[in-house]
């Protein structure tokens, strides 16, 4: 059967088009790029007509790809960022800007609800914190969660609050405007944090809704991943150059399908993600958290499983940063104007190959420079939305290598952190599967390796893991098998990489700096940045 699959990331779409069978293979491709607007006031904002433009672009393409015609396509859903804030009308209609997960304005709606009371863990008051963990193992401890967005409309924009009808996250606006029907897929619900995990009890939670504000008509009808929404209307088939009535699934959140595309579906099973963000997470059975370093359950695809899950606001994204900002002039490659010549185009795929084989050059530990990937703050295994890249211990025999070095090693200091972090309260497995477009770059993998100590496993499509759980969710809405059976069954590991112990000595000592980083230098990111 063939299966398309959209993967919103933070600024980029790529659809794909699965065959799913006794394999599932990538029959065609598409990609596209739309905005993310950083404001002053630390607002993230998109254009939900640039998403659709992109998604009627890839989905043509499509067809131009391959010999697969529209007829032959069984269904669609979304494999989206998650955390977003999408306000619509009664007609389905975006009111304003979506607002991205990175959106961090709500500093003072935050404040003004749980800041107050006589006890407080972090800064949040103990009875609200208690509140919502006993619903749902989780709680609104991050400005940039979904209700501080909500709430910052609320009280920024009344005249456009006042016309809401319902509050959605990205993947279900998308669902939304492909059928016309207006749903929240559980997963999206729970990230939330309104949303009762309880069993028996699953669903909006009546008093969280009241504890918050949160206006309970502005909370549409809950669906699994797997259910069947609707067909796709006559308005969306000819945008989208599909049949018209072809099947639309709930799909939902990017966190909630890598580890079904990671083939990570047992409890203890642990993945590894880098991608723009990145993230360490644990499959299981059962819910739990851990309030002081920001680390949930988040409901998983699979009904009955969470993914235990921490998160790195920027990872891939740093990489991207020193790509534009260190390599491109060290190398002779500019953003305006090119000189690549073909010998450098057949010996490396991409820039960032050539940038993998440049850090090879230099030793493990980058000559004794520290980055630490914070570029947009922080959320664990501490918040602080103050927080900020920097590269530490700069020399005058420092070299761009070396920062190019220190930047990937940063990234992987602050995975094995949270990793570490989560290994605290949950049984984490000894084999970790690295996905993302991460996971591409072999020094990467081996870097990572070493620096958590543990043996490493890819996967094929490994940039595409997301769209491939989400694609094997859908498979399962189609035939009624599990999502658990069908993800082992089509999901192996193609390349291992083994902990080399000689550089051991070198990653525990800056590893032990860079955790330090953060402790002597908050009060520095806050008189800086808050």
């Amino acid at each position: 059967m063939y299966i398309i699959i959209y993967d919103f990331g933070t600024s980029s779409l790529k659809t794909c088009l699965f065959n799913v069978g006794e394999t599932i293979t990538v029959a065609a491709s598409s990609n596209a790029s739309y905005g993310l607007r950083i404001l002053e006031n630390g607002g993230a904002e998109q254009d939900t007509d640039e998403w659709w433009l992109a998604i009627c672009q890839t989905t043509r393409e499509l067809f131009t790809k391959s010999t697969v015609t529209p007829e032959e396509v069984s269904g669609i859903a979304f494999c989206s960022q998650m955390q977003g804030v999408v306000l619509v009308d009664s007609d389905g209609k975006a009111l304003r800007p979506a607002m991205s997960y990175m959106d961090c304005r709500g500093v003072r709606e935050y404040r003004d609800c749980m800041g107050k009371g006589f006890i407080k863990v972090s800064g949040c008051s103990l009875y609200k914190l208690i509140r919502n963990l006993r619903v749902n193992y989780a709680g609104s401890t991050s400005v940039k969660d979904p209700v501080w967005k909500y709430k910052w409309v609320e009280n920024n924009e009344p005249e456009i609050f006042d016309k809401v009808d319902k509050w959605l996250d990205v993947g279900d606006y998308l669902v939304s405007r492909c059928t016309g029907k207006i749903i929240r897929t559980a997963d999206s619900a729970f990230a939330t944090f309104l949303y009762d995990t309880r069993k028996g009890r699953e669903g909006w939670n009546k008093g969280l809704l009241k504890m918050y504000k949160v206006r309970p008509e502005h909370l549409p009808p809950i669906i699994d991943c797997t259910d069947f929404v609707g067909g796709l209307t006559d308005e969306a088939a000819l945008d989208l150059g599909l049949k018209k009535g072809t099947p639309v699934f709930g799909g939902g959140g990017d966190t909630t399908f890598v580890n079904i595309g990671a083939g990570c579906v047992m409890s203890g099973d642990t993945h590894i993600y880098v991608g723009t963000s990145g993230w360490v997470s644990t499959c299981l059975d059962y819910q739990t958290v851990d309030i002081n370093a920001m680390i949930t359950g988040v409901l998983s695809a699979n009904h009955g499983y969470f993914n235990y899950y921490a998160e790195l606001e920027t990872a891939g994204k740093c990489y991207e940063w020193v790509k534009n900002h260190l390599a491109l002039d060290e190398i002779n490659i500019y953003l305006e104007k090119t000189e690549v010549t073909d010998d450098f185009e057949s010996e490396f795929n991409s820039l960032y190959d050539y940038m993998s084989s440049e850090v090879c050059k230099v030793p493990a530990g980058a000559n004794g420079v520290i980055f630490t990937p914070w570029l947009h703050g922080n959320r664990c295994p501490f918040e602080d939305a103050n927080a900020a890249g920097m590269f530490f211990n700069i020399k005058i025999n420092t070299e761009k290598r070396d920062m190019i070095r220190a930047v990937l090693e940063g990234i992987c200091y602050h995975l094995r952190w949270l990793l570490e972090c989560e290994a605290k309260k949950v049984k984490t497995s000894d084999v970790i599967r690295f996905v993302g477009g991460g996971s591409l770059s072999p020094v990467i993998c081996q870097m990572l390796a070493d620096i958590i100590g543990r043996k490493i496993e890819t996967v094929d499509n490994a940039q595409e893991v997301g769209a491939m759980g989400c694609a094997i969710v859908v498979a399962a809405g189609l035939t009624g098998e599990d999502v658990k059976d069908i993800s082992r069954r089509l999901v192996k590991a193609n390349h291992t990489y083994l902990p080399d112990s000689g550089n051991k000595e070198i990653y525990e000592r800056n590893y032990k700096v860079f955790k330090n980083l953060y402790k002597s230098n908050a009060a520095n990111f806050k008189q800086l940045n808050d």
